[in-house]
């Protein structure tokens, strides 16, 4: 059994410490060069992917993101997720997560499964009753999240092009999180 990550949930009022951007731009890298399904397509550089993570820590900052962040014993970043709240009326009652990420060195020892029932129980501790989020077709990555409790609830044929001539289905996932009284 690996040593269980250490989470922290970073919102704008309890903001990362200043090297964690750096390791935010690390990991993103390297979870996308090893074929990860985060926003991009191999290969590509800190340079590539510092708008979007820009553009997450501004969301952060201006309360409608939050970051789920796990470290390892030595406190090196190792999985993340991004909480984003829902500003509908409609729909405040659930959340996106967005960037789901796990070091690619780490992978297959749980982690993944640990960062997600992580995000659960702080989205039930926000009061939130379901999570979504979407992954890229043609990566298998819908079982994992049927495995940890996430239902499909939409597809959309060949919404992603990752190259020419390679459309991937968007896949929506939701998990229902009924109160626990």
């Amino acid at each position: 059994m690996a040593v269980p990550l250490t989470f922290t949930l970073f919102t704008r009022d309890a903001k990362p410490p200043r090297p964690l951007p750096d390791q935010l731009l690390t990991l993103w890298t390297d979870v996308t060069n090893a074929g990860g399904a985060v926003g991009f397509v191999p290969p590509v550089t800190a340079v590539d992917i510092r708008p979007r993570a820009e553009a997450h820590l501004t969301a952060m900052a201006e309360g409608r993101t939050r970051l789920l962040a796990g470290f390892t014993a030595d406190g090196r970043l190792a999985a993340t997720a991004f909480l984003a709240h829902n500003d509908h009326p409609l729909m405040r009652h659930w959340a996106w997560l967005y960037t789901v990420m796990v070091d690619p060195a780490l992978q297959g020892r749980g982690y993944g499964a640990d960062l997600l029932r992580e995000a659960e129980d702080r989205a039930r501790a926000l009061g939130l009753e379901g999570l979504r989020l979407t992954c890229r077709g043609g990566q298998g990555l819908e079982r994992f999240y049927a495995s940890c409790g996430y239902k499909e609830i939409g597809r959309a044929p060949d919404a992603l092009r990752v190259a020419p001539g390679d459309d991937r289905d968007e896949i929506t996932m939701l998990l229902p999180l009924p109160r626990v009284d």
